[in-house]
């Protein structure tokens, strides 16, 4: 068989290939050859075969024929044999594959060869690819050579033992003894391994992190030798002197000093010394002072050394290299919260880099601006974060609004200036903004009642120039419904008043109805602002006609509403100016829900969906206790209110009134005409003169246990009201024995469609731990057949931070809670 071409010469010829599939040919051809040499059991060229397999395998193709190859190179005598095996064990083999398993011996052999190329060959190998089988079997041996005086064989057993380490974590005391004297070596090489076997053992072992410890002062001669020492063209990189074994020092010495006083205290010296010593004209100098930077920010180090590092993350950027700006940029916003005083001085840097051309930059200056902000420089911040917001990039906009949002809404300095900043942000990137933007602005203009012309004028303009901004679409919407009158009347204070016409602010808000612009969400929010007109405007027959052409609309949501806002105008119209009034001020904690249909046993029940803050178009608590004073007068809060659902001979009760509280954001519809006479209604009872529960009549009903588990106790006590005997007033009182308070309790029923229930808000929505105090909450249930009461009960709370849900049924009510 002829010989097989070279190395060199198989290189060559590949890299003569034109197309894909020639070089894949001629790779085709060199392997059949390989093969066919492999099994005749060439001796004489299996080195340079291997060889030329590896070549390929670095190119992508296959190689895994030659593992075994790779094997009897190893337990070869040759050198040049050995060392294309180990190289080939290395890329062609790992701790996957049980082959490698076959190479423990050869390995051990090596490891006590006499020569010492050949035991370093074998350190890399195990070093780099050995199991934890291995690695058991042969740690003795990379214990002794650790030992040695050799120092080309002590720099790589120190890199296996970290290998060793990593793979068998209980094998670390075996290398203790042996790092005692490895800093003393006056060799780099052996000194920048052993720092490394250091970094290691201390990060897996908080003993091995007290235990080197006390090496703190040793490791700072090392790094002052290093400083101090003139030049040595040996390690000399860009005129400092071996900047890579300075860097794995000063992260042994964060690692060291982090948490502990003495350490470092023994380190602050040396570190101000790196950072003000250190050439910063070249990226060797900028890599040892952003090591120092961290390592100072991570352990205890004096106040003066921060600022120190602080200014060096400054200076950072005000270079030239990205990197070093984008480096200087995340260290800075990781350290904002511990020294915000000193990262505040460098806030016109910072300021600057929002104009980067580097998206990854302009990122990272955008989330540290923001985190600069505060009450005496919020005005100036926003100014410059405003203009960024118009000139950014899309994918900032989202981020950046939103930050804007909740800096302004943290330390604005007059809601005047709140309201306006908001509005920027939405005339500029209304598209962009979080869904919660507009119910938050919303309740943010109804709490500031001064404001209110000036903002309804404000938006008026806005709409008149842009309406392709949704959120901004909306928010003026329900604000010309709420404060149309205002608009009209030129009331404005703040600013010269606009003068303006019932029907120009008509014809605006029917634009948006017929806008191919708006979503069906607008065009909602624009036909309940016409409705809320009615009874602000003197154009209620025009109004009239725009809500009766949509009775008709293709969208069902704008049809619904359409239809009962027309049932309101017709039947109704006595009750519309106390539905349609202004929406009261908005608690931010305030939470109702709507009605959830529940399937149970055959029957459709109701329960409350409890959620957090609702938008402040949907019906609040507050407007629910309106539609009582309007039924007769009360000043009982109500919080949750669930009805059954309508028969299909009820025209309109109180489920059409409180029943369609959305959470979709749109406006809603205005409530359904009251109950009609037949229809047995226990909201209204004694309603006319008295409080909602006056003269409730105590009957001996004896408390029952509804709920007890994981430490939550329900119980319920019951009474009768007088003078309406079908209603029921049950007082729940949730208990608990647990040892942490129970947050965020909320309590939630139903119970069959041949009930009504009324549930009233708790006392409390915490729940003391070690039953120190209960919670108590109001059930009114009418029940006119006289039937069996069974409840469903929904309960939810954070115990300990983990939020917690459960269901029960509740059916052994006594006898006389419902007879």
């Amino acid at each position: 068989m002829p010989a097989p071409i070279r190395l060199r010469e198989l290189i060559r010829t590949i890299r003569t290939a034109r197309t894909q599939a020639e070089e894949r040919e001629m790779i085709q051809k060199e392997c059949a050859a390989i093969r066919s040499s492999f099994r005749e059991e060439d001796n004489t060229y299996r080195c340079r075969n291997v060889a030329k397999l590896l070549y390929m395998h670095m190119l992508g193709y296959p190689a895994h024929f030659g593992q075994l190859e790779c094997l009897k190179l190893i337990a070869s005598q040759k050198f040049t044999d050995k060392r294309i095996g180990y190289l080939g064990a290395m890329l062609l083999l790992d701790e996957r594959q049980d082959v490698h398993l076959l190479m423990t011996n050869c390995i051990k052999n090596d490891l006590n060869h006499s020569t010492q190329y050949v035991q370093g060959l074998a350190l890399c190998t195990l070093g780099c690819m050995g199991s934890s089988e291995m690695c058991r079997d042969l740690a003795g041996e990379v214990e002794k050579l650790l030992k040695t005086s050799n120092s080309y064989l002590r720099k790589k057993a120190a890199l296996c033992a970290v290998h060793v380490i990593r793979k068998v974590p209980e094998l670390m005391e075996m290398f203790l003894p042996a790092t005692k004297n490895l800093l003393s070596e006056k060799n780099h090489g052996v000194l920048h391994t052993s720092v490394v076997l250091l970094t290691e053992m201390c990060e897996r072992s908080p003993d091995m992190l007290s235990h080197f410890r006390k090496l703190v002062p040793q490791l700072v001669r090392i790094l002052k030798n290093l400083i101090m020492s003139g030049y040595s063209p040996e390690h000399d990189v860009s005129g400092i002197s071996d900047p890579f074994l300075q860097v794995r020092i000063l992260r042994l010495l964060r690692i060291l000093g982090k948490g502990d006083d003495d350490s470092s205290e023994a380190m602050n010296d040396i570190l101000a010394q790196v950072a003000t010593n250190t050439e910063t004209s070249k990226n060797v100098g900028n890599a040892i002072l952003y090591e120092t930077v961290l390592t100072i920010m991570d352990i205890k180090s004096e106040s003066g050394l921060r600022v120190l590092a602080i200014n060096i993350l400054g200076r950072f950027l005000l270079n030239n290299d990205k990197n070093i700006r984008y480096v200087a940029l995340t260290s800075l916003l990781k350290t904002v919260q511990t020294d915000h005083n000193a990262v505040q001085r460098h806030r016109s840097t910072i300021v600057d880099c929002l104009k980067d051309l580097d998206v990854s930059i302009k990122r990272r200056a955008m989330e540290l601006s923001f985190a600069l902000v505060n009450g005496n420089n919020i005005r100036g911040m926003m100014k410059e974060l405003l203009y960024f917001l118009d000139s950014c990039d899309p994918e900032f906009k989202a981020d950046c609004a939103s930050g804007v949002f909740l800096a302004a809404e943290k330390y604005a300095p007059s809601k005047r200036w709140h309201i306006d900043t908001i509005m920027r942000v939405l005339t500029t990137a209304g598209s962009y903004v979080r869904d919660d933007s507009v119910p938050n602005l919303i309740q943010l203009i109804t709490n500031s009642v001064e404001m209110h012309a000036y903002t309804v004028q404000r938006l008026y303009k806005a709409l008149l120039d842009d309406i392709s901004q949704q959120p901004l679409v909306q928010v003026a919407s329900w604000c010309i419904g709420e404060y149309g009158d205002l608009l009209v009347s030129g009331q404005c204070e703040e600013e010269e008043p606009i003068q303006v016409t019932e029907d120009e602010v008509l014809d605006v808000l029917e634009g948006l109805l017929v806008s191919n612009l708006s979503t069906p969400v607008t065009r909602g929010y624009s036909l309940t602002a016409i409705m809320k007109l009615s009874t602000r405007f003197s154009s209620v027959n025009r109004i009239k006609k725009v809500v009766s052409i949509y009775g008709s609309s293709i969208d069902v949501e704008l049809q619904q509403r359409a239809v009962e806002y027309n049932a309101l105008f017709k039947k109704y119209d006595h009750m519309r100016p106390a539905l349609l009034e202004r929406m009261p001020i908005m608690e931010k904690t305030a939470t109702n829900g709507p009605t959830e249909i529940v399937q149970t046993n055959g029957e459709t029940e109701s329960s409350v969906v409890e959620t957090k803050h609702l938008p402040p178009v949907t019906q609040p608590a507050n407007q629910a206790n309106d539609l009582l004073d309007l039924l007769g007068g009360n000043d009982v809060p109500v919080i949750q209110t669930t009805m059954p659902t309508k028969p299909a001979s009820a025209g309109g009760e109180l489920l059409d009134l409180l029943g369609d509280l959305s959470l979709s954001g749109g406006p809603t519809p205005a409530p359904a005409p009251s109950v009609p006479s037949s229809q047995p209604s226990f909201l209204l009872d004694g309603l006319s003169s008295q409080p909602l529960f006056n003269d409730l009549a105590t009957a001996a009903i004896p408390p029952m246990t509804a709920y007890n588990k994981n430490g939550l106790k329900i119980d319920f006590t019951f009474e009768r009201a007088n003078p309406n005997p079908n209603v029921a007033v049950i007082t729940i009182h949730a208990s608990n024995s647990a040892d942490a308070d129970m947050t965020e309790f909320v309590f939630q029923a139903a119970v069959p469609k041949t009930f009504q229930l009324q549930l009233l808000s708790p006392s409390s929505n915490v729940v003391p731990a070690l039953n120190q105090g209960t919670v108590t909450q109001v059930i009114r249930v009418l029940n006119p057949q006289k039937q069996q009461l069974r409840m469903r009960i929904k309960l939810t709370y954070t115990l300990k931070g983990s939020p917690v849900q459960d269901l029960a049924e509740v059916n052994n009510f006594p006898p006389q809670s419902w007879q």
